[in-house]
């Protein structure tokens, strides 16, 4: 299940997850979404796990999104609905862990690592977290309608209009008021905060917890849309010049021009 890109760890009733990129901001590759999926399956397998941490390597990042040289090849509708139709599965399957998910944020959660921070029950922080979505700065991509539901559930939609119109990221301070930080405390005190905080969640009922998790899944899920409503704004934006011309750029280190095609 680990690989040397995705460490995985158990520690009594903690199961722990490593997106081990540092030199890449841990930009998640395929190999490491799956690593996710099977770590999903292993705690929900392991009677014994209570709780599973989700961190990144060092400090600089929790995850800054998709690794997008990946995208050096996406040019078709299928393509495009391709990635998205998988993340949705990823994002999906963490938020359907039967036990509470921690996200343990440092650094940037950008892209989808803002969505697989959302996507955790929990998102206890340091203060040099930040969030968001930059793709109108970065890629020219879009989100898909689950990702949308989810990000509007903590944030509502003036908000998230501002987050992706702008391209801005929110540090650990306004990411607390805008109900995506959990929980900020000082950089020497985050681990210590994490740790704590699972061992109070794993000493306490664990059918009551799971009853919670599933209920507010569930509510929640009664309300996301059917995902064909933005496949067509999926197509248009990732099958555009505008968005291979940004994967060149990304890749050539410079930044993109933008011509609205």
């Amino acid at each position: 299940m680990s690989t040397s890109d995705a460490i995985y760890a158990v520690d009594g009733p903690v199961a722990t997850l490593t997106f081990n990129r540092p030199a890449a901001r841990n930009a998640m590759t395929w190999a490491m979404y799956d690593a996710l999926l099977d770590a999903c399956d292993a705690v929900d397998a392991d009677p014994a796990v209570m709780v599973i941490v989700l961190r990144g390597a060092g400090d600089r990042a929790f995850v800054a999104g998709t690794d997008i040289s990946q995208f050096q090849d996406l040019r078709t509708a299928d393509d495009a609905l391709g990635y998205e139709s998988k993340l949705d599965r990823v994002i999906d399957r963490l938020e359907r862990v039967q036990i509470p998910t921690i996200a343990r944020v440092q650094g940037v959660a950008v892209g989808g690592g803002c969505i697989m921070a959302v996507a955790c029950d929990l998102r206890i922080c340091g203060p040099g977290a930040r969030f968001g979505i930059p793709v109108a700065r970065t890629l020219g991509n879009c989100l898909s309608a689950a990702n949308c539901a989810r990000l509007l559930d903590l944030v509502g939609p003036a908000r998230l209009k501002d987050l992706m119109y702008t391209a801005r990221l929110l540090d650990a301070r306004e990411a607390l008021a805008a109900g995506l930080a959990t929980q900020v405390v000082d950089a020497e005190g985050l681990d210590d905060a994490v740790a704590e905080t699972a061992a109070a969640i794993a000493a306490n009922a664990p059918l009551t917890i799971r009853a919670t998790k599933e209920l507010v899944r569930r509510v929640q899920r009664g309300r996301r849309p059917d995902p064909a409503l933005a496949h067509d704004l999926i197509i248009d934006c990732y099958t555009s010049d505008d968005f291979q011309n940004a994967v060149e750029a990304f890749v050539a280190r410079r930044a993109p021009a933008w011509s609205g095609r």
